[in-house]
């Protein structure tokens, strides 16, 4: 007889080991639009994207001063007669082409490019993802 209440033991701890087991139910959607936005917010982290492109404009913009009032003018110290290079332009038939402008913005596109490189691989060193 002690064999079976064993059995049986056994039997009842594998149907709770067995419900533990099982997967749970998806929850179902939030009802209201109040709850879908809360859920819309937390599913997608929207807040973190809204924070990092905010920060990403600024960023944009303290490096975009940065190469027009500081490095363009050591450009221009290190080769004299470069003047301001952001004024560079050269015609041909009496149409002007500006390229000065599009010589600085891909100037500042890669500082750009070099300091969220660097940003990511300091996060990534850190242990932050």
């Amino acid at each position: 007889m002690s064999e079976l209440a064993s059995d049986d033991e056994i039997l009842a701890e594998l149907k709770k080991i067995s419900a533990l087991l099982e997967p749970k139910p998806t929850p179902p959607p939030p009802k209201g639009m109040k709850n879908e936005f809360i859920a819309f917010i937390s599913t997608y982290k929207v807040m973190g994207l809204a924070v990092a492109f905010i920060l990403g404009l600024y960023l944009g913009g303290v490096v975009m001063s940065l190469v027009k009032d500081i490095i363009m003018p050591v450009i221009g110290l290190a080769f004299p007669g470069l003047g301001n290079l952001a004024t560079y332009a050269y015609t041909v038939n009496k149409q002007m082409f500006g390229f000065g402008d599009l010589l600085v913005a891909i100037i500042t596109f890669i500082i750009v490019a070099l300091i969220i490189f660097l940003i990511v691989k300091l996060t990534a060193r850190i242990g932050i993802q």
